[in-house]
């Protein structure tokens, strides 16, 4: 009878020491999903900053009175790749910098030398390409937040969180008065 008894308890053990191991180990892989997304997003967004010096000289050509647009744009994008200690503060410099593109492209209006440029629409398209990448890299970024936010807070893992301090982290959201993406007319 002792011998059951035992045999019941170690078989417990193992399997509560199982789940935590599986469980710790889930978190990790999660937790480097969340990094791997992390490092997309932000290479969606510096290969934009890399178009901006490009689209601005482009500009520059055409537009010699829209000076003070074209150095917010280029001071915006500074901004942006310092960068920010949070999540929060990453979108809200992004959004300056998408806040800033919407009014270069709007002087293209002004301009039709500058609109017929065939330089000028081969970067309007890469910036429309690279917008998009980074809508569908911040798609999947949320999506594995999400995953191990749940994770983390369901339970029993969230104990197995607690114990080893996987902490929830920040959803990339739009900053205030996003709610409306800028208009950008090609």
């Amino acid at each position: 009878m002792k011998k059951k008894i035992w045999i019941v308890v170690a078989a417990l053990v193992v399997i509560v020491c199982g789940y935590c191991w599986t469980t710790y180990n889930s978190f990790v892989k999660l937790g480097q999903g969340v990094e791997t997304a992390w490092a997309n997003v932000e290479t969606q967004y510096q290969r934009r900053a890399d178009l901006i010096p490009n689209l601005v000289s482009t500009v520059k050509g055409y537009a010699k009175h829209e000076q003070e647009t074209l150095d917010q744009v280029v001071e915006a994008r500074s901004k942006a790749l310092a960068g920010g200690a949070t999540v929060e503060e990453y979108a809200a410099a992004q959004q300056q910098v998408t806040a800033a593109l919407g009014r270069l492209i709007a002087i293209s209006e002004s301009y039709p030398d500058l609109k017929a440029n065939q330089n000028f629409l081969e970067l309007q398209a890469q910036l429309e390409g690279t917008e998009n990448r980074i809508a569908v890299e911040r798609n999947k970024y949320n999506e594995i937040v999400k995953v191990y936010n749940t994770k983390t807070q369901t339970f029993p893992s969230n104990l197995i969180a607690k114990m080893f301090d996987f902490e929830k982290k920040q959803l990339f959201a739009a900053t205030e008065g996003a709610a409306e993406a800028p208009k950008v007319e090609f």
